[in-house]
């Protein structure tokens, strides 16, 4: 069965109001936040196969200080342009993209994004009705689907949803 974590990215600075959207950093918070959640999931025993991110700068340092706190190395982290505020449509174009490990029963695969589109896109997948996704919150799908290329709105079942100021 294939196992996909959601995350959005932790919190951003808006410091710097002149500064793109896309180069923001993380503010205090979510340098606190992105190393918690890590453990949470480290706790879990999560062992990824994949980790993609949105090129945004905030999602990048989210997924390398989680991938830091899971052992994951660094230099296998895909970055995927369509993540940078992807719709649902998008999101499930980079799922289905994702190659599959043939000797395995289960794949890992943990994705870091943006909303809206990340929460709409849980929705769909999950047939769920969450309001928000809030900065670092994880939403985990159990998905009913051989490969990765089969994956589609509604295949999946929720395991579990985690964010910072749940415990």
């Amino acid at each position: 069965m294939k196992k996909l974590y959601l995350i959005r990215h932790a919190k951003s600075s808006w410091d710097d109001v002149e500064l793109d959207d896309f180069d923001r950093l993380l503010n205090k918070r979510g340098e606190k936040d992105a190393p918690r959640m890590g453990k949470r999931l480290r706790e879990k025993r999560i062992t990824p196969h994949f980790m993609i991110t949105s090129p945004a700068l905030r999602a990048q340092e989210t997924c390398k200080i989680i991938a830091h706190t899971l052992g994951f190395p660094e230099s296998k982290i895909i970055t995927d342009k369509r993540l940078y505020h992807a719709d649902s449509s998008k999101l499930l174009a980079v799922i289905n993209d994702i190659p599959n490990h043939k000797s395995d029963t289960e794949e890992v695969v943990l994705l870091f994004g943006h909303n809206p589109g990340l929460t709409e896109f849980a929705n769909e997948l999950l047939n769920q009705s969450i309001v928000n996704i809030p900065t670092c919150g994880i939403v985990v799908a159990a998905l009913l689907s051989k490969t990765w290329k089969e994956v589609t709105f509604g295949c999946g079942q929720m395991e579990y949803f985690d964010y910072p100021k749940n415990h």
